[in-house]
């Protein structure tokens, strides 16, 4: 998660604290952790609000307020030395600031063994071999710095996969399966639980009638096993099989794959220094694309109707097609 968040923001904007067991070895508690991450916040200029305005607060509340007052000034620390704090909450190991992901292999890397997981080996070597491709060309055009021989590079690999890696139903499947967010909730919770899924499955759910959104249903834990077993039918995705792949929506996921890939074949025949950027735009487009059901629709036309204008500008036909239809 840690790595998706760096990766939808510019460098710089994303802050990584493990409050809770800060505000454990600084405070006794980690129910603390929140008002230390709120320092974190302020001190960073993310709350519009005076720092006594906070303080106000909290003595308002009347709820240990000493120890809130502490943990606010301990956040407000963290955010002007993190170190410092960190050697006074006994923490062993110096901190390490997330690294950000700039390499470019293991961007691809991270992608294709992520994709492998998803479908198969075969559907990873499509992403790469199209990537490559691109990363090969780029090398060879006359541009102006060395920063610009991987740019077009990167934005291909990380639009490519987007769409490659689309959430459907047996994805969401797996991710609750894999063992992954088991773990999660053993790290979190102990004795006795019960968990409660709340799902619109595509063939049960029932539509607004108003909004036409499908409705979301509670489950009880023991759809666990039946997602296990959604998850390793992944195989059939975007074949005759495929029960799901037959819906409006997941049509739309896999032409907008199509649509990419004759993009790019077109960016490939075309591509000089003069509409470099132009390509760059283009190949960032499906980064543009987020959220799911009405709210992904709408991304998409948008989308489509800035790749017209850029299409044309980068030197395409007068008119040109909309590929990223519904």
């Amino acid at each position: 998660m840690q790595q998706t968040i760096e990766e939808e923001l510019e460098a710089g904007h994303a802050h990584f604290v493990n409050v809770t067991r800060l505000a454990t070895s600084l405070l006794g508690d980690a129910i603390f952790a929140n008002f230390l991450l709120l320092g974190v916040a302020y001190q960073h200029g993310l709350v519009p609000l005076a720092a006594a305005s906070i303080l106000q607060a909290i003595e308002l509340n009347g709820v240990a307020v000493e120890n809130n007052r502490q943990a606010f000034l301990w956040g407000r620390r963290y955010a002007v030395d993190a170190e410092a704090v960190r050697q006074t909450a006994g923490f062993e190991k110096p901190h390490q600031p997330a690294r950000e992901q700039s390499d470019l292999d293991e961007i691809i890397k991270y992608r294709s063994n992520y994709l492998v997981d998803y479908q198969d080996q075969a559907y990873a070597e499509r992403y790469q071999g199209l990537v490559q491709r691109v990363r090969k060309l780029e090398q060879s055009l006359d541009l102006k710095t060395e920063a610009d021989h991987t740019a077009l590079t990167e934005a291909v690999a990380r639009s490519y996969f987007s769409l490659l890696a689309y959430k459907d139903e047996y994805e969401v499947a797996r991710l609750y399966s894999n063992g992954d967010f088991e773990a999660s909730l053993a790290k979190q919770f102990d004795g006795d639980y019960k968990l409660r899924f709340h799902l619109a499955p595509p063939l049960l759910a029932k539509r607004d009638p108003q909004t036409g959104i499908p409705q979301k249903r509670e489950f009880g834990g023991w759809v666990l096993p039946l997602l296990r077993m959604l998850a390793g039918l992944k195989t059939l995705r975007g074949g005759k099989l495929d029960i799901f792949g037959y819906s409006a929506e997941r049509k739309q996921e896999r032409q907008l794959i199509t649509d990419y890939e004759q993009d790019i074949e077109q960016l490939l025949a075309g591509i000089n220094p003069h509409n470099y950027d132009s390509a760059l735009e283009i190949a960032r487009l499906p980064q543009k694309i987020r959220g799911f059901g009405h709210v992904k629709q709408a991304s998409i036309e948008s989308a489509a109707e800035t790749r017209a204008s850029l299409l044309k500008k980068f030197g395409g036909k007068d008119d040109v097609d909309i590929f990223y239809k519904a």
